[in-house]
C-alpha cells in the first residue's frame, strides 16, 4: 500500500496487534511483558515521585536546540489525501468499539512544565492504551520519562511540537523548524534508549519500537492552510479530538468532568487529555473515566490502531468543542504562542525561540 507513506506503515502493523493486546484480551499481558524494555527501570522509577508534578516558574527563554546526536529517520512521503486534515474521530466498522485516550505533553520555551507520573502509572495498572503527544521541549526536560513512555508497547508517542509553537500565526519555515527539532528529540532519545537495551542484552527488541513520529497535534489545536499543508507535505497525520476531556475543569469535579467523557465518546473517539501536570484533575477524572469506559463496553486504543481500522473524519480548521473557540489564544501567549505569559512582563510579539 504505498501511497500511505513510510512513515504511516507502522499503523497498519497497529491494527494486527490490537486484537491481541485490547484490554480483557488474556494474552495482552503476555504481549505486553514480551518487550521486556519497562525492565530497564525500577519499578520505583518507574512510579516516579511527587516531584515530577512541579511546574517551573517563568523565566528566560530557552533558545538552545537538540544537538543531532543521532540522525533522523528519511523523509517519508506526503500524507495521502484522505488522512489530510484535522482528524477529529474515526469512523470504525460496527463490531469495533475503541476509543483513544490522548495526553498532551506540552512545555514552552520559558518555563518547565510538569509530568503527571500518576496518570501514567494508572494506564499501566490498567491495561489501557494511550497516545502522548510530546513537545520536543518536553522531552528534553524529561528524558527518563519520555524514554519510558517509548519503550512501552501500551503506548504511542506522537509530535506536539518543539515549544508548543501556534501554528496558525507560523510560517512555513518556523512550522518545519517545530517539528524537526522535535524529530531530533526523539531521535536522540531513541538513540539512547536503544543504548540501554544493548547494554541490558535487550538490543532485538528495539525493533519493535517505533523509530519515527508519525502523528502530530497541533498546540492550541490552531491550524491553517499553509500549516496543515506544510504537516501534510512533512507526512504528518494531524490528530485532532471529538472530546474535550477537561473542559471547564476549574468549575466541574473528576466526577462530571469523567461523566461528560461518558456522555459524548462513541466508537471511534478521540478524547484530548494532558499529563504535563496541567490541568489539575485529570488524574482524578481518569480513575473514574477507565472502569467508566469498560462498563459501557469500550476498550482503549491508541490513535494509529483507530487510523488503521477505520476511516478518518476530518476539518480543515482545527479547534476544541465549536469552530473558532481558540483563536483566542493567539492573542493570550507571546511568541507565537512558545511563551508562557508573565504577569510582570507586558505582552510582546517576540522571537519565536
Amino acid at each position: 500500500m504505498p501511497s500511505i507513506g513510510s512513515r504511516l506503515y507502522p499503523l497498519l502493523l497497529a491494527a494486527l496487534l490490537a486484537s491481541f493486546a485490547m484490554p480483557g484480551n488474556g494474552l495482552a499481558a503476555d504481549m505486553l511483558n514480551e518487550t521486556g524494555l519497562l525492565g530497564l527501570w525500577t519499578p520505583a522509577k518507574l512510579a516516579g515521585t511527587d516531584a515530577d508534578r512541579v511546574v517551573g516558574p517563568v523565566g528566560e527563554p530557552d533558545a538552545t536546540a537538540p544537538e543531532p546526536l543521532s540522525p533522523l529517520p528519511p523523509r517519508p512521503a506526503p500524507t495521502p489525501r484522505h488522512m489530510r486534515g484535522c482528524i477529529r474521530r474515526v469512523a470504525l466498522p460496527a463490531e469495533k468499539k475503541l476509543v483513544a485516550l490522548t495526553f498532551d505533553l506540552c512545555e514552552r520555551a520559558n518555563n518547565i512544565a510538569g509530568f503527571e507520573n500518576r496518570i501514567v502509572a494508572l494506564l499501566r495498572r490498567e491495561n489501557a492504551r494511550a497516545t502522548f503527544f510530546a513537545g520536543g521541549k518536553w522531552m528534553r526536560s524529561h528524558p527518563e520519562a519520555a524514554m519510558q513512555l517509548m519503550a512501552d508497547p501500551r503506548f504511542e508517542i506522537g509530535n506536539h511540537a518543539w515549544t508548543h509553537g501556534n501554528l496558525a500565526l507560523m510560517t512555513r519555515e518556523e512550522i518545519g523548524k517545530q517539528m524537526l527539532l522535535t524529530e531530533q528529540q526523539h531521535a536522540n532519545l531513541l538513540a539512547e534508549l536503544g543504548g540501554k537495551a544493548v547494554t541490558a542484552g535487550l538490543a532485538d527488541r528495539m525493533a519493535r519500537v517505533p523509530q519515527s513520529l508519525t502523528l502530530m497535534r497541533l498546540p492550541y489545536g490552531r491550524s491553517s492552510e499553509l500549516a496543515l499543508n506544510t504537516l501534510a507535505d512533512m507526512g504528518y497525520a494531524v490528530i485532532q479530538w471529538d472530546v474535550e476531556g477537561e473542559r471547564d475543569e476549574e468549575r466541574h469535579s473528576p466526577r462530571e468532568l469523567a461523566d461528560r467523557i461518558l456522555t459524548l465518546a462513541r466508537p471511534g473517539s478521540i478524547v484530548l487529555l494532558h499529563a504535563n501536570a496541567v490541568p489539575h484533575k485529570t488524574y482524578e477524572l481518569l480513575k473514574l473515566l477507565l472502569p467508566g469506559l469498560r462498563n459501557k463496553g469500550f476498550s482503549t486504543a491508541t490513535v494509529g490502531e483507530l487510523l488503521a481500522l477505520g476511516r478518518p473524519e476530518a476539518v480543515r480548521d482545527g479547534y476544541f468543542t465549536v469552530p473558532g473557540d481558540n483563536s483566542k489564544y493567539d492573542a493570550m501567549f507571546p511568541g507565537k504562542g512558545t511563551l508562557k505569559p508573565d504577569p510582570a512582563r507586558p505582552f510582546v510579539h517576540a522571537p519565536v525561540p
